[in-house]
């Protein structure tokens, strides 16, 4: 996990050849604004004295170029900084991405819609803080501090030595109350924003049935409760920064104060002059204003580590044993209408000991139409995400007499095509989602395969097929759901189909003469259709049955 997150970190740091220009700009526009304040304070203090302009034409020049460079270095800075920031934003979103991707679906089962849509989105942006919020402000900070000091100690060292102890006391007093206030706060926003994410998804996605058993209440002061303890703890972090502002308005008092005292001696033996005493007394002001970034770097980094941490948690580098990984060099693809043969297949989920199926044997040729059967924990699923490569397996899968495994599992999903018990829709139009099989297709093809599939009629009278669908086909029932992603799976006109419970969702007297649609004219005579089901299919519909036993 450390390995994993240390490798997220250092993708979310621009090169060294992006990120240096930004360091140094900020060290220079932290620097113009203390030389600003030196020099203006030393010309006030001198000016006072009225001596010949000659002698203040320096530091004339030198209040006007400080003024212009602070502005022109930090704008420049933020530019540059924010551009390789976003610029390796971009490239670790891919990462996480693709990351992603060798995992999915099978391998995020256990992972909470809600931690998913964070992890990519949130905690992938809060990444960002590493160079900007951190990395930035802790080397610009160190670097214009430590030049401050020797430069006040060169003209006084007893001021230099109050500069740098008032530096580090107030610092480490400020860590101090982060670490105490803030820390835990700093490190729970990010899950707290995860949970109350994922609770208000549930309650929103799920109202009519939590509604309809009267368990709405519960569930709404769940998502209130959560929403209150991240109120809290970004109370508490807001509480903290104040008491570290506070602390370091404090503290830059007090150096200020300390540095007057240590350099009265030497102003009255003559070693600095009035204007030199003026100069030392302010430069504490400018100089811990630029160090009160370090704490906030501090709090910036507890919130980074945080969703780093989050990220390889929710999206592992490294893909479970369960699951497919493509070959080096993939295989040619079987062509036409292959054949499909499982000798001693088992296959179980990331994370589960024990097999969801065992030794199982099967065939499934061109024109077949085979219905497994079995009680709830079979292994049916299991089955098709094996057919599909969603899921690794033990023992023989042949597609078309090639082994799967040397076969990219994309291309697998080129000929085998799956149609789950929830199948997902799209919040676009009847058109778009059953573009997604098929992109080529014309109005007359998509209006065809809704024939197919009982729903022509239906489209018509909703307006056609520029009628949306909503978000996860809130718009239409389940029935209607299932037959648009049965139409969708027919129109990818893959030779082999598998229909996972086809007819859970849809009304009994529909459920019958549905299937005898799906496994007759609408599959078509070369396609093997492979059916799941828990309802009784009749004989005359199939050409054969196999019934798996839970495994042991």
């Amino acid at each position: 996990m450390t390995g994993d997150r240390r490798a997220v970190l250092r993708a979310s740091v621009p090169p060294l050849r992006a990120f240096l220009p930004a360091l140094a700009l900020g060290v220079l526009a932290s620097g113009s604004a203390v030389a600003l304040l030196a020099t203006s304070a030393w010309l006030i203090a001198r000016s006072a004295e009225q001596p010949p302009i000659l002698f203040l034409g320096f530091a004339i020049v030198g209040v006007r170029a400080f003024a212009l460079g602070r502005a022109v270095f930090r704008y420049l800075e933020r530019l540059v900084g924010h551009d390789g920031a976003f610029r390796a934003l971009a490239g670790l979103r891919v990462s996480v991405f693709r990351r992603l991707l060798p995992v999915a679906p099978d391998g995020l089962q256990g992972t909470r819609r809600g931690d998913l849509l964070t992890a990519l989105v949130r905690d992938v942006d809060a990444l960002q803080d590493l160079p900007l919020r951190v990395l930035q402000p802790l080397v610009t900070a160190l670097t214009v501090a430590g030049l401050a000091v020797v430069g006040v100690a060169w003209v006084a060292p007893a001021a230099g030595l109050a500069l740098a102890v008032g530096i580090v006391l107030t610092a480490a007093s400020a860590a101090l109350v982060l670490r105490l206030v803030s820390r835990r706060a700093d490190e729970r926003i990010a899950p707290l924003r995860a949970a109350l994410t994922d609770a208000v998804l549930e309650y929103v996605a799920r109202w009519e049935t939590l509604r309809a058993f009267g368990a709405d209440a519960a569930h709404r002061a769940r998502v209130i409760d959560l929403d209150g303890q991240l109120r809290r703890a970004e109370t508490r972090q807001a509480a903290a920064a104040g008491s570290v502002a506070a602390l370091f308005t404090l503290g830059a008092g007090l150096t200020l104060l300390a540095t007057l005292l240590v350099t009265q001696p030497s102003l009255a033996q003559g070693a600095i002059t009035g204007p030199q005493l003026v100069m030392l007394v302010l430069v504490p002001l400018a100089v811990l204003e630029v160090v009160a970034a370090l704490p906030g770097a501090l709090s910036a980094w507890w919130r980074v580590r945080a969703s780093a941490e989050r990220i390889t948690a929710v999206v592992p580098a490294a893909v479970p044993a369960e699951l497919p990984v493509p070959p080096a060099r993939p295989a040619a693809a079987p062509s036409g209408a292959p054949v499909i043969r499982l000798r001693g297949l088992s296959a179980r989920w990331p994370g589960e000991a024990a097999a969801a199926l065992r030794d199982l044997d099967l065939e499934l040729a061109p024109g077949d139409r085979i219905v497994v059967e079995g009680s709830s924990g079979a292994g049916k699923t299991t089955l098709a995400h094996v057919l599909v490569r969603f899921l690794d397996h033990e023992g023989s899968y042949t597609l078309g007499g090639v082994d799967v495994r040397t076969l990219d599992p994309d291309e697998v999903r080129r000929h085998v095509v799956l149609c789950e018990q929830s199948p997902h829709l799209f919040d676009e139009s009847i058109r778009q989602n059953l573009l997604f099989a098929h992109d080529a297709a014309t109005d007359d093809e998509l209006l065809g395969v809704l024939e197919r599939v009982g729903l022509g009629d239906w489209c018509r009278a909703r307006g056609g097929l520029d009628a949306p669908v909503g978000e996860r086909g809130r718009l239409v029932s389940g029935g209607e759901a299932q037959r648009i992603a049965v139409a969708r799976a027919l129109l990818a006109d893959a030779p082999v189909l598998i229909l996972d419970e086809p007819t859970a969702n849809v009304d009994p007297d529909r459920a019958e003469s549905l299937l005898a649609e799906l496994l007759g004219a609408a599959a078509g005579p070369e396609r093997a259709v492979l059916v799941i089901s828990h309802t009784p299919v009749a004989d005359a519909l199939v050409t054969g049955r196999h019934r798996l036993a839970a495994a042991r």
